[in-house]
C-alpha cells in the first residue's frame, strides 16, 4: 500500500524573518539597521536609559522618514527590552522589529536576577523564542550573547552554550556583542567548533571598534556574518577606518557578509535628542560610504545581506 506522503519527512520549513508582529519572508525586511536599540537599561548606563516610549516611537519615526523599513533590536532579557510596547511601535511607526532573547555580560545585571536565570538558560531562551517573552509578548526573533574583552569568561560560556542549544533547536540567528570589537575567534571557536553552530548563523557585532582586517577575513572566511555598527564614533575608530575596512572585505568577495547598525544606547545619541540617532546609518553614513564603495554594495550590506543573516527555518521544537 502507498504511503502518504505526510507519512514521510516534513519538508523544511521556507526561511523567515521573526518580527514582533509575525514571521514575514525574508524579502519584506527591507532596508534594515541590523543592530539598535529602542529600550536599554543597565547598572553600567546610570541616568542614561532607553526607557521613553514616546522618544522610541519618534526616533523610529525619522529614521522611517529616511527610508529605513526594519530594526533588529539587540536588547537582551533584563535590560528593559519593554516588548510590550514593540508591536504597537512597529503597527504605528509602519518599520518592522526584531526583538531579542539571550543575556549580556555579568555586568549588566544583579547578582540575584543571574541566579534566578542560570539554571536553565536554553530553556528561557527557547521559551522567548517560540512562545514569547514574558509569556504574553512578542516572540524574539534573534539570540543575543556577549563576549569579554580578548577572552570569555565562565558567564560567557554558559551563555553561549545555552544559546547554542537554544539554535539548534529552532535556527534563530545568534548576535554577539564583542567588547570593544575584540575576540571574535575565540567566539567562533567555541559556538562553531565546540558548540557546532553552522557559522552563517552567528552574527559578530562590534567589528568597526577593531579595525584588524586580519581577523575580519578570517571570521569573514569562516562563514560568520560581520556586523559594523555604531557609526559617529570616532574614539572608536569608526567613521575613519570603516571604508577601508569594508572595501577590503568587498574586494576579498565576502561582500555578502557585510552588516551595518546604529547601535543607540543612550538617550542624548537618539537623534530626537540632538544625537545621530537611527537615521544618520541612512544619512551621512550611507553618503560617506558609497563614495568609496558604490551604491549597490552599501545597499546590499542594509538589504539582502540582513534578510540572509536573520531569516531562519524556524525548526518545531514539539
Amino acid at each position: 500500500m502507498n504511503r502518504a506522503p505526510s507519512d514521510g519527512p516534513a519538508a523544511p520549513a521556507a526561511p523567515t524573518v521573526r518580527t514582533v508582529l509575525g514571521d514575514i519572508a525574508p524579502t519584506g525586511l527591507g532596508v534594515c539597521n541590523a543592530h539598535d536599540h529602542l529600550f536599554l537599561r543597565s547598572p553600567q548606563l546610570p541616568g542614561r536609559e532607553l526607557a521613553d516610549a514616546e522618544a522610541a516611537a519618534a526616533e523610529l519615526s525619522a529614521f522611517r522618514a529616511a527610508g529605513g523599513a526594519a530594526v533588529i533590536q539587540w536588547t537582551p532579557y533584563g535590560m528593559g527590552r519593554r516588548a510590550a510596547e514593540l508591536p504597537r511601535l512597529a503597527r504605528e511607526s509602519g518599520v518592522r522589529i526584531v526583538a531579542a532573547t539571550g543575556l549580556h555580560q555579568a555586568a549588566h545585571y544583579s547578582p540575584e536576577l543571574l541566579a534566578r536565570v542560570h539554571g536553565d538558560l536554553a530553556g528561557l531562551f527557547l521559551t522567548e523564542l517560540t512562545e514569547g517573552i514574558g509569556g504574553t509578548g512578542p516572540r524574539a526573533g534573534m539570540i543575543k550573547v556577549a563576549g569579554g574583552f580578548h577572552g570569555l569568561d565562565r558567564h560567557a560560556r554558559h551563555t553561549m552554550a545555552a544559546a547554542a542549544e537554544a539554535q539548534r533547536a529552532t535556527g534563530a540567528a545568534i548576535g554577539v556583542h564583542l567588547e570593544l570589537g575584540t575576540g571574535a575567534l575565540d567566539v567562533l571557536d567555541l559556538l562553531c567548533g565546540t558548540l557546532a553552530v553552522p557559522p552563517d548563523r552567528v552574527i559578530l557585532g562590534h567589528l568597526n571598534r577593531s579595525p584588524d582586517l586580519v581577523v575580519h577575513r578570517t571570521a569573514a572566511e569562516a562563514g560568520a556574518y560581520l556586523a559594523f555598527d555604531g557609526p559617529s564614533r570616532a574614539h572608536h575608530a569608526t567613521d575613519w577606518r570603516l571604508p577601508e575596512a569594508l572595501a577590503a572585505l568587498a574586494d576579498a568577495g565576502f561582500g555578502d557578509r557585510i552588516l551595518l547598525g546604529g547601535d543607540t544606547t543612550t538617550a542624548a545619541a537618539r537623534s530626537v535628542n540632538g544625537g545621530p540617532g537611527m537615521p544618520y546609518l541612512l544619512g551621512r553614513h550611507w553618503e560617506r560610504l558609497a563614495r568609496t564603495l558604490g551604491t549597490d554594495l552599501v545597499a546590499q550590506f542594509l538589504t539582502a545581506n540582513p534578510a540572509h543573516a536573520f531569516a531562519a527555518g524556524w525548526a518545531p521544537t514539539g
